[in-house]
């Protein structure tokens, strides 16, 4: 049952001739909002009906005034006149969820959008809600592969974690999002994924679907899309219908994974809504809650208690920076909701470092927690190490001569940042992953020169995939390194990486 159908069932079920009934008058529309007279008693985020319509049309209301009420309409706001009859609901504004919804594109009332016919569904899921409490909460412990290998070794996100990614508008934040739905095709504990798509360009957004589809992903996926075309009151739902969505399958004991794609410009939508409305303006221009529209809604994003069940809704929120200025006013309100963030940096971009990730400027503050106990092992040196070489390395530059020991801490630095880049579409599974940082950790790739540490990588999973498959399988089964597979691990990388005199 669609959104409207559903809601249009319930308006007519209201008794309107009880004592709750309130009628109230159109006296301004402008810009996709309307200011309305009479509704005295109207609730917050309550569904108002303008009647007279050969097409029925709804609105949320919004600002509650003295005398007045401010809200937003949904659908053509051409339709709605000065004059026009208003009329309560009685009903919060409300998104189908379930099953039925996997696979599909829908619009931020639950309504299909990609010609594949009704959804069926029969549960409705709040648009606004207050996140689970911490006694319904537990520590996040589960780690969300996302097969980047910069990301799970130095950076790891956890099931239940909300892990921030900001940078400018020629990174690959977005396309890295992607590519982590992608990569859970493969999880042993597949999460459902919802891809929240917000005021993208159509052409942009069918090539993403594309990509889902070809990949396999769509068959796990939920996209939610208001597009640059949608009136801001979409771009505003957007995010919170796809939080609904999280919410039934986490409430439900299971793994999800949302992606706001991106919260920039829902800012921008809600300081549109709020500038036509006449809230206050404060810095920026954005009206004083704008720290409050992200905080409540990715507190909904948790991993709950056994008590609740046990799911998880990851939350990995875009933030689109101006020249790397990540003090900028809406990332700092979303870094301070967040539990880490990962930061890619547009001059490592031009370099063509690839992903761009700041490891200085990144952090995740659930941190090895959130890591299996083979990566936990490998990587913990990797970060202090890749530290270091950057230090060093900006020390070389003045230095003419440095000793044996910084040149070969520097070279291996060069090896590693080397190893960890990754093309676009190319998420590694996680027993690779392990096996890869193991051979960088550990010196085994030291000997090999630098323009053919990628060839090195590929024969090494070469060599394990053909030749010793049953040490990935270990590796995956087991998720740790126990002596004997350590040796087996190098008794094998010593054979992959024989021509290169290692």
């Amino acid at each position: 049952m669609e959104i409207l159908d559903y809601l249009k069932k319930e308006i007519e079920d209201l008794d309107f001739n009880s004592q709750k009934e309130e009628i109230g008058q159109v006296i301004e529309v402008k810009d996709g909002t309307a200011k309305i007279s009479g509704l005295l008693n109207v609730s917050s985020m309550e569904i108002i009906k303008f009647e007279g319509k050969e097409e029925e049309i709804l609105g949320i209301a919004l600002n509650l005034e003295e005398t007045e009420v401010g809200a937003i309409i949904l659908g053509e706001d051409s339709k709605v006149r000065q004059g026009d009859v208003v009329k309560r609901t009685g009903k919060v504004v409300s998104v189908p969820v379930g099953e039925g919804m996997i696979g599909r594109v829908i619009d931020p009332l639950g309504r299909p959008l990609d010609g594949k016919g009704k959804i069926e569904s029969k549960d409705f899921g709040l648009i606004e809600k207050i996140g689970p409490s911490v006694i319904e909460r537990e520590g996040v412990d589960y780690p969300l592969h996302t097969g980047i290998k910069i990301i799970d070794s130095l950076i790891p996100i956890g099931r239940g974690q909300r892990e921030l990614l900001l940078g400018d508008r020629i990174s690959t934040k977005s396309s890295l999002a992607i590519d982590v739905i992608i990569n859970q095709k493969t999880e042993a504990k597949r999460p459902i994924c919802i891809y929240v798509a917000i005021g993208q360009k159509r052409a942009k957004l069918a090539r993403t679907i594309e990509i889902l589809e070809k990949s396999g992903a769509m068959e796990y996926t939920i996209v939610v899309a208001a597009t640059s075309s949608d009136p801001a009151s979409f771009l505003y739902l957007a995010p919170y219908c796809g939080a609904a969505q999280g919410e039934y399958f986490m409430n439900a004991g299971k793994d999800a994974l949302v992606i706001y794609d991106d919260l920039t410009k829902h800012a921008w939508a809600w300081r549109e809504i709020a500038l036509i409305l006449r809230r206050p303006p404060g810095r920026e221009a954005y009206p004083g809650d704008v720290f409050y529209l992200h905080s409540r809604l990715l507190e909904r994003a948790a991993k709950l208690s056994k008590e609740k069940g046990g799911g998880s809704l990851t939350a990995l929120p875009i933030i689109e920076t101006q020249a790397g200025d990540i003090t900028a006013y809406v990332p700092t309100n979303v870094i301070s909701i967040t539990d880490g963030q990962i930061f890619f940096d547009a001059g490592l971009y031009l370099k063509g470092q690839r992903p761009e990730v700041n490891i200085g400027l990144s952090v995740s503050r659930v941190g090895s927690a959130a890591q299996t106990k083979a990566m936990k092992k490998i990587a913990s040196t990797l970060k202090l190490e890749l530290a270091q070489f950057k230090e060093l390395e900006g020390f070389l530059e003045f230095a003419e001569e440095v000793d044996q020991e910084t040149r070969e801490k520097i070279e291996r630095g060069k090896r590693m940042m080397m190893l960890l880049k990754q093309e676009e579409r190319n998420p590694l599974a996680f027993e690779k992953e392990v096996l890869i940082i193991f051979a960088a950790v550990k010196g085994w790739l030291d000997k090999v020169k630098l323009p053919d540490i990628k060839q090195a990588e590929k024969d090494i999973f070469e060599y394990f995939e053909s030749i010793k498959p049953e040490v990935l399988e270990n590796i995956k089964k087991t998720r740790d390194i126990s002596p004997e597979l350590r040796l087996e691990m190098e008794k094998g990388l010593r054979e992959a990486l024989q021509k290169y005199e290692v």
